[in-house]
């Protein structure tokens, strides 16, 4: 893997588990609506209004290009792989956060994917 297919992977990633945190810190802005088909359109109208979203809906956008260009460079089965990277930090997001507890079973399934993924990485 050449420096700028990992970079590419890389920041393809970290865009893609930013925006999965940023839409979770949007829903929690959104309280506890119960979605449904009635309150469909009031809910979307909603989320274009909140910021995490707005940034959230971005970074997927650049994500996407960003990973295409990745695509482009590398086997999927080197690239694909590489998108579990998103899995640990997302988790990390949501320890710093949310609060949300990083227990041992978590941390060692964490260990898992980041022995995977350097594997995966140097075949």
């Amino acid at each position: 893997m050449t420096l700028l297919s990992f970079v590419l992977v890389i920041t393809g990633v970290v865009l893609n588990a930013l925006a999965q945190s940023l839409l979770k810190l949007g829903t929690n802005q959104l309280g506890g609506l119960e979605f449904t088909l009635a309150n469909a359109w009031p809910i979307a109208l909603r989320t274009l209004t909140l910021w995490p979203f707005l940034l959230g809906f971005t970074c997927y956008a650049v994500s996407l290009v960003v990973w295409i260009a990745a695509l482009a460079r590398l086997p999927v089965t080197v690239a694909y792989p590489m998108l579990s990277i998103g899995y640990v930090i997302n988790a990390l997001i949501a320890r710093f956060w949310f609060g949300e507890l990083l227990v041992m079973q978590k941390a060692l399934g964490i260990g898992f994917i980041i022995i995977g993924v350097i594997l995966v990485a140097n075949s």
